[in-house]
């Protein structure tokens, strides 16, 4: 039994990571999943949050996802990402402030208020300020 399995995490824009793992903790829209080797192959559609890269004699990395998709094989994990941030490519003062936006447009719940789009900004926000807290 592998102690290891091969992670491509990749955006549009680029290639963000591709190493070995031993386990990858991630949030889906069905809730949040720790994958390791030998996991059972499955597809699946990523939630905005933290993702932790769990490293073979190393501390764990963490980044911020905001949506996308995976797709686990028994030696593989694609993680498929809208958008991916290291923590020092983070601006935490930003994702504060994004925070407490989106928690004032959820809190007046008017006619005028987009319900999903300030529940998504508040996801993101609240991946980001995990991520670069870490």
């Amino acid at each position: 039994m592998a102690d290891t399995f091969h992670l491509r995490i990749t955006s549009p824009d680029r290639v963000f990571y591709e190493g070995e793992v031993t386990m990858v903790e991630i949030n889906t829209t069905e809730g949040e999943i720790g994958v390791l080797p030998n996991h059972i192959p499955l597809t699946s559609v990523l939630a905005p949050g933290a993702c932790y890269i769990h490293l073979p004699d190393a501390d764990p990395k963490v980044c911020a996802i905001h949506g996308g998709f995976i797709e686990i094989l028994q030696d593989s994990m694609t993680i498929l990402a809208e958008v991916c941030e290291w923590p020092d490519e983070i601006d935490l003062k930003r994702a504060e402030e994004a925070r407490i936006r989106a928690e004032r447009r959820l809190s007046e719940k008017d006619a005028q208020t987009d319900i999903d789009r300030a529940t998504l900004a508040l996801k993101r926000s609240a991946a980001r300020i995990e991520a670069a807290r870490k």
